[in-house]
């Protein structure tokens, strides 16, 4: 058995009490129904900022009836300390991914990223910490690694932040550092690489590509390419962040204290072979149009491909959903849901 598979045993064997912040959100709503079908009970916290209602929505109707009971939902934000000192109360383990997630609309309100991401971040961990919790896994970013331009991308190798929102996610793994050796918390940061899978919003100025590129061509319309679509980018499916979160949180490999792994595939793709790649899952008859090209989008890195061995090596992650199989998942579901 893998690591993963021996923890979800064990999860099952003795139950846990969790606390998802941003449980609305995409992967928050993805770590919740994983935990309540493995007979968990949950907390929920947010305040519907980037998350949506129909997400714990179709949360509830995977699970079903008798798992939802074990959940509990709390409507408020990371950034008021005393939601956070109510969520945590009574919990065993935190799956921290409330944010500001948005690159570009960092530069534009640095002070709202610096709210959530930082100030949110430290209350939760403060309010953690008062309330005894130790076990915290939380969502960070490649975005940290700004100018660094070696690849594969390594944990030790930090270049200079290009956005408010990459330093608000260095800011998070300095401060859960700090707790970890200050006050014995067992804080575990996943330096997420490009996420995709369903529930991602595909709408707004600040869409993700994957979504967004999917609605437009099953839609008949052009995507957009910010840039010259040479880009590349690590591409990671939902469900291999689900397992992360739950390694981190699990782990009993006390070297992981205060530590950030990078979660990926540990690869790359150009933002032009995914334009390709999507086309390719849909069906012939859908109206195809080529990409558009503009402008780059300020803040943004250029290259980035995780190097995973840390996390293999420390919290047992092997990645187990493919860029291509994930993409077929991907956009059968959204294909199902603009159907």
């Amino acid at each position: 058995m893998t690591t993963y598979e021996t923890t979800l045993s064990a999860l099952r064997a003795t139950p846990r009490r969790w606390l998802v912040t941003g449980c609305a959100g995409f992967i928050g709503s993805h770590i919740l129904q994983t935990l309540l079908a493995l007979g968990q009970s949950a907390v929920g916290l947010d305040d519907f900022a980037t998350g949506f209602p129909r997400n714990l929505e179709l949360v509830r109707a995977a699970v079903g009836e008798e798992a939802w009971a074990r959940f509990r939902f709390i409507e408020g934000s990371v950034a008021d300390l005393a939601a956070c000192r109510e969520a945590c109360a009574g919990v065993d383990a935190v799956s921290h991914q409330a944010g500001f997630i948005s690159v570009p609309q960092s530069l534009e309100d640095p002070l709202a990223c610096h709210s959530t991401n930082v100030t949110g971040t430290l209350n939760l961990l403060t309010a953690a910490r008062d309330a005894g919790v130790k076990r915290i896994a939380y969502a960070s970013s490649c975005a940290v690694y700004g100018d660094e331009t070696t690849m594969p991308m390594r944990e030790d190798r930090i270049g200079r932040a290009l956005s408010p929102y990459g330093a608000s996610k260095l800011m998070d793994e300095h401060y859960a550092g700090l707790f970890a050796m200050h006050f014995g918390m067992q804080c575990v940061g996943l330096r997420y690489f490009n996420v995709f899978g369903p529930r991602q919003n595909p709408k707004g100025g600040y869409a993700a590509v994957i979504p967004a590129w999917i609605v437009a061509q099953v839609a008949g319309e052009e995507c957009v390419v910010n840039g010259d679509g040479e880009q590349t980018r690590d591409f990671c499916h939902v469900a291999n962040i689900v397992q992360a979160n739950i390694l981190a949180a699990t782990t009993e490999n006390a070297a992981c204290a205060g530590q950030a792994y990078n979660i990926g595939l540990g690869g790359s793709k150009t933002l032009n072979e995914l334009h390709r790649l999507i086309a390719s899952k849909l069906d012939a008859a859908i109206s195809r149009r080529p990409p558009r090209y503009g402008p780059e989008r300020a803040g943004d890195i250029r290259h980035a491909s995780a190097d995973i061995t840390k996390a293999r090596r420390d919290l047992g992650f092997e990645p187990a959903v493919s860029v291509d199989s994930g993409l077929t998942e991907t956009v059968l579901w959204y294909a199902s849901q603009l159907a």
